[in-house]
């Protein structure tokens, strides 16, 4: 059984930051490819950052620039560091890992960006 933990979501006025974090726990061997996705009201879901075990990334065109993601492989987790948040981030931010070839997601953590 895996299970992810993600925090550091919340409301924040636009131009600002937050951190988030996803820990993965459980019947992990090695952990493939970490990304955080995010759902909007009414949109489909969408890759926002994604990051292989070797350090590799990929980023969605909206946030380059933007957000960073980085992982520790020695605690399983990975994180993203969101930097100048616009009202169009808004959404419910998950956290996904690739073990062998499954995938788990993480509950979700809400990003609020006021203007």
């Amino acid at each position: 059984q895996v299970h992810l933990t993600e925090s550091g979501g919340g409301l924040v006025q636009a131009g600002g930051s937050l951190r988030l974090s996803c820990a993965a726990s459980g019947n992990i061997f090695n952990i493939n490819i970490m990304g955080w996705y995010r759902q909007a009201p009414g949109k489909q879901r969408e890759l926002v950052a994604a990051i292989t075990r070797g350090g590799t990334t990929n980023y969605a065109d909206s946030v380059k620039g933007r957000f960073t993601i980085s992982r520790d492989n020695a605690k399983n987790t990975v994180y993203l560091q969101m930097n100048n948040l616009k009202p169009e981030d808004t959404a419910v931010y998950y956290c996904k890992i690739r073990v062998l070839v499954t995938d788990y997601w993480g509950q979700g953590t809400q990003v609020t960006v006021s203007s």
